[in-house]
């Protein structure tokens, strides 16, 4: 790679953000849900936890076999080949009775081990012979194929912690420490409108200078994604009396309103004048490509909480990774979840990208067959079909160029959309 020196702002234009500098004022800026909900766990998936789950339990809560085979006294087997009587059987769900020196027991997998024994010896080490008796093929240690009791989990631990968002592994741990049901953080309400004239909705007719409205479908499922309950207010018309008007309706049943369009500097964006008018506003200039305006604030609604306001550029690709970069962060921290940075991959590139820009650049591009990454061939801010393409972004830090066989931080998509 290539580095070269980064221009310098234009007279006038607010400083670039970086990307940790736009998420430091957003988690500043907000107030965690405080509303809780009590959920089946069977109910809970995608939820958030909102207090810890302490096990009342050891698990497992006995020693038991990981094995089919023969639960025994590991000092009784001197040396391969001793033959030993089988004194009980132990089925998964039974208890047996002390085993007594110089015995067996048959044993399955996840049976309690009796009391005695020490050391499980599977099946396939072992001669069933007749008269109720067991020929043991190897000598054993102390504590083979025993699962001992607590070794997954104890008693009065914190099992899961608050802020874990529940998934199916989760959801299992819960489980297997017998919580019927979790304390969970009410689901984040989203209301979602777009701006814009020339903007139509599928399946209606396209009239000259309009453009089908793609942001609010790909917005709608992100959150739902997510979690959250999404109002759809739908396309509000560029006037800056309907951008209030869906600005105060929205603001007293939700905790984040979402836009997309109308955030820059022209004559027929009014929604910066609008959340300037009805509460508190801050425009960002983000030093990401695609991506840079962006603003965000709070709609004040009598004596309600205020709703957190946060309006994304118009353009689709610019839209999608402001609301991965900025938006998911901003409802997991809602919800109480620990902000965790996406983690990366390291790949060889398999593209040449000669033109350095200023800013981090995000470029779509998927991994490939050999291991490597490429991107798509329109790095354009209007071209969603690059996100459908793509399965990640690289991740070029500003002032990069980038060769063919050059090292490039890869973002997958798994990581930013989870």
């Amino acid at each position: 790679m290539n580095t070269a020196p980064p221009s310098t702002p234009s007279p006038g234009r607010p400083p670039l953000l970086s990307l940790p500098e736009a998420q430091a004022k957003l988690f500043a800026a907000l107030t965690p849900i405080a509303e809780r909900e009590r959920l089946p766990t069977f109910d809970a998936l995608g939820r958030v936890l909102a207090a810890d789950l302490v096990s009342p339990l050891d698990v497992p809560p006995h020693d038991n076999s990981s094995m089919d085979g023969y639960a025994l006294r590991a000092a009784d087997v001197a040396a391969a080949g001793t033959v030993l009587p089988v004194a009980q059987r132990i089925a998964a769900g039974q208890v047996g009775a002390e085993l007594e020196p110089g015995t067996a027991a048959r044993i399955f997998t996840g049976a309690p081990m009796p009391a005695g024994a020490d050391a499980v010896v599977m099946q396939e080490d072992t001669e069933a012979l007749e008269g109720g008796a067991v020929r043991i093929q190897l000598v054993p240690q102390p504590g083979q194929w025993v699962r001992a009791r607590g070794e997954d989990v104890r008693s009065g631990t914190v099992t899961l912690p608050r802020g874990t968002r529940l998934t199916p592994q989760a959801l299992g741990l819960a489980a297997t420490v017998g919580a019927a049901e979790v304390d969970v953080v009410r689901r984040p309400r989203v209301a979602l409108f777009s701006t814009g004239d020339e903007l139509v909705m599928p399946g209606e007719p396209l009239p000259p200078g309009a453009i089908y409205n793609s942001n609010r479908t790909m917005l709608c499922a992100l959150l739902q994604q997510l979690g959250c309950e999404v109002s759809d207010l739908g396309i509000v018309p560029d006037r800056l009396d309907a951008t209030r008007e869906a600005l105060r309706s929205a603001a007293g049943a939700h905790d984040l309103i979402l836009t997309s369009g109308g955030v820059s500097a022209g004559e027929e964006d009014h929604i910066k004048p609008a959340v300037q008018a009805e509460g508190r506003l801050e425009a960002m200039q983000l030093a990401t490509k695609p991506g840079r305006p962006m603003v965000f604030g709070e709609i004040r609604h009598g004596g309600a909480r205020p709703a957190l306001f946060m309006g994304l550029p118009g353009n689709p690709v610019s839209s999608f990774l402001t609301f991965v970069l900025l938006v998911r962060p901003v409802l997991l921290a809602l919800q109480g979840v620990p902000h965790r940075e996406p983690r990366a991959q390291t790949l060889p590139a398999e593209f040449d990208w000669p033109k350095a820009d200023r800013r981090r650049e995000f470029l779509r591009a998927r991994r490939t067959d050999t291991g490597g990454v490429e991107i798509f061939p329109n790095q354009s801010s209007g071209v969603l079909t690059s996100v459908f393409w793509g399965d990640g972004f690289v991740d070029n830090p500003p002032g990069q160029t980038i060769r063919r066989g050059d090292a490039v931080r890869f973002l997958p998509f798994t990581e930013l959309l989870s």
